[in-house]
């Protein structure tokens, strides 16, 4: 069994005033699959988009090991660590942040320029439009699109570089229940097809079933892991 994410006794604090700190993550041990989709779930305050920022390398944990791929994040310098964000990560969020000015396919060519993807671009960003079902508005611009539609395209830029993992961070959490289903199926559909590693949060129950690995997290802490 390969994995692509694994964590030892990460913790994680801020500083909250009068020398004090508020302890976020308290020891999480995690192994994440290759090309598996697993879920983060938890409430508001649980700590699961503090864990994803870490495992994306966004932040760094105040203790405890990350290893991405095999390499230890402790001995990387933040030159690797920008250089695994851009070329290996791909990322969608709850808040849509597409490009207004730019149309679909102008969107996703803008994220494999950022990772300087070296293959042929043109057919590369129609096959991924293809794939989350928009080969035909791919000259639309974000405002004329629904917000399914949008997330839609955010996770073909997301993928467009051919990424080894995904971070999704409530990625259905603005959209309704049709479109959220709709986004979780793609997911599923790119583990299967593409091969690609996902790790998201949700607070979403009917979103569970769709993992392969639900991690459940509260204050801090992994309290059942379900596969």
């Amino acid at each position: 069994m390969e994995y692509m994410i694994e964590t030892k006794n990460l913790h994680k604090s801020f500083p909250i005033g009068n020398r004090e700190e508020l302890e976020v993550l308290k020891g999480i041990d995690l192994k994440i699959e290759k090309g598996k989709l697993t879920i983060l779930k938890g409430r508001s305050g649980s700590g699961k988009t503090t864990l994803l920022n870490i495992l994306s390398v966004l932040d760094d944990p105040t203790e405890g090991e990350l290893i991405i791929d095999g390499e230890n994040m402790n001995e990387a310098g933040n030159a690797r660590k920008e250089k695994i964000r851009r070329y290996d990560m791909g990322f969608v969020f709850q808040a849509i942040a597409l490009v207004p000015i730019l149309s679909a396919y102008e969107n996703v060519e803008f994220g494999m320029k950022l990772a300087e993807y070296q293959g042929d671009r043109d057919l590369r960003i129609k096959e991924v439009l293809r794939i989350v079902g928009l080969q035909k508005r791919m000259n639309h611009m974000p405002a004329q699109l629904s917000g399914g539609e949008m997330q839609r395209v955010a996770i073909a830029r997301a993928v467009g570089h051919e990424p080894k993992i995904i971070f999704a961070d409530e990625p259905t959490g603005a959209l309704d229940t049709e479109s959220g289903l709709a986004v979780m199926k793609l997911f599923r559909e790119l583990v299967e097809k593409e091969g690609i590693t996902i790790v998201m949060t949700t607070h979403d129950p009917n979103l569970m079933e769709l993992g392969d690995v639900v991690y459940e997290m509260e204050d801090g802490e992994i309290r059942n892991v379900k596969s």
